[in-house]
């Protein structure tokens, strides 16, 4: 019974025993050079990263855009395997790709497969009517027919000739496309802000938009881009990547700062391939896609142009965040900063306490446990032995002074 009441009170006072701040002066350096050093830390990283780098201080809002584009250019090429032509922005601009096309001149009509093993066969019966393999050329009539003397192919219902892109072109054909230009028109809000920008800026008029081409050192502003300089910047070469074809991303950063003593929202422009180039897979490398167009010969009879175009595509790429001073992030940001320099103290105690040669003593001074019955009574002996101390002074300074004075000045101690 003692031992679990003596449990109950032990988990009583731990509950409910009240610690305070007792103040300890330490007369030592190195104690206190570790405690402002500490506060110096805090101080930095609050003030430095905090409030200069981060912004914490500052409501954000992410950025709402809008792009267009507009190439410009002329090409005119005269090769082996087709007519002279002149080229124009109607021919070579997919939107949004610019490209190296090669042709091929197809009419709707039956054909036989070429022959691999997938579409060899002996007769009919090796041949499905109707069915269709996604890799292969068309859809199966049925019929095994002789593709030469020696060899028998399905037939299948397709454009004709078949497609034979096992050739890669060896150069590109507009080789002369790394010279033109495209006009990026792009337009920014950050709704929370109410703020609006374009990146053709206030001080661009006309004249020189007509005029100008963007470089980093002496036009960074300018939103017209010749397109070898886009590729030089991504560091490829244009002439190498227009053969197969490749991926390549204007990056727009609007990262603005609107605090009015700062007020900074202008684009900056970076150039970087986007899609895989490595040399050691080398499948599928590049871009290309496949468009037609479609004619009709005077006898009626439908005919298409293939295009398979390999190209480079500019992918237009906007982001940005917008920040301005906003009370309740700065109410937020202050509390944690004085939370960490409360903190501070208990660092230096740790020093203090484990490290420092004195901290025995530290210890004994700094933690103090009160017991207020033992406390009581050692206060209480304390002024009795006080009590008797002065009442000997009384004596041996006034031997002859009545008892009464003695009572009534002594009445008078212990009333006080």
């Amino acid at each position: 019974m003692t031992k679990t009441a003596g449990c109950c009170q032990g988990c009583l006072h731990y509950v409910f025993d009240y610690e305070t701040p007792k103040t300890l002066v330490i007369p030592s350096i190195r104690v206190g050079f570790v405690f402002r050093f500490t506060q110096f830390l805090v101080v930095l990283y609050v003030v430095g990263y905090v409030c200069v780098v981060q912004k914490a201080y500052q409501e954000t809002d992410s950025v709402l855009s809008t792009v267009t584009t507009k190439v410009k250019g002329f090409a005119f090429t005269n090769t082996s395997d087709a007519d002279p032509r002149f080229w124009d922005v109607a021919d070579y601009v997919v939107p949004p790709q610019v490209s190296n096309i090669r042709f091929v001149f197809t009419a709707n009509t039956h054909k036989l497969n070429l022959p691999n093993p997938s579409t060899s066969c002996v007769d009919d019966c090796d041949c499905i009517e109707g069915y269709s393999d996604p890799r292969g050329n068309g859809i199966l009539t049925g019929l095994c027919e002789n593709y030469s003397t020696t060899v028998k192919t399905c037939e299948v219902i397709s454009w004709c000739p078949l497609e034979i892109d096992t050739k890669l072109p060896e150069h590109a054909l507009l080789a002369a496309a790394e010279n033109f230009t495209v006009l990026i028109k792009n337009s920014i809000t950050y709704p929370k802000f109410n703020v609006h920008r374009r990146n053709i800026l206030p001080h661009i008029n006309s004249s020189y938009l007509k005029r100008c081409e963007f470089n980093r050192t002496t036009d960074p502003d300018c939103p017209i881009f010749r397109l070898k300089h886009i590729v030089s910047e991504a560091g490829e070469e244009f002439q190498d990547m227009a053969v197969k074809g490749g991926i390549l991303g204007i990056i727009i950063d609007w990262s603005c700062d609107l605090d009015w003593w700062a007020r900074k929202c202008n684009p900056q422009y970076s150039f970087r391939r986007l899609d895989n180039k490595n040399p050691a897979n080398n499948v599928a490398p590049g871009f290309n896609f496949r468009f037609a167009k479609y004619y009709k010969t005077p006898d009626g009879e439908e005919t298409r142009t293939l295009i398979k175009a390999y190209g480079i595509r500019f992918d237009v790429v906007v982001h940005g965040t917008a920040g301005k001073f906003g009370i309740v992030p700065t109410v937020v940001n202050l509390g944690a900063a004085l939370t960490f320099l409360s903190l501070v103290p208990v660092v230096a105690d740790w020093v203090m306490l484990t490290c420092m040669g004195k901290r025995d003593l530290y210890k004994k001074h700094k933690i103090t446990h009160l017991n207020e019955v033992a406390d009581t009574e050692t206060v209480s002996d304390k002024l009795n032995v006080f009590t008797r101390d002065y009442q000997g002074l009384i004596f041996s300074i006034f031997p002859f002074s009545s008892r009464l004075f003695f009572c009534q000045t002594a009445d008078k101690i212990h009333s006080f």
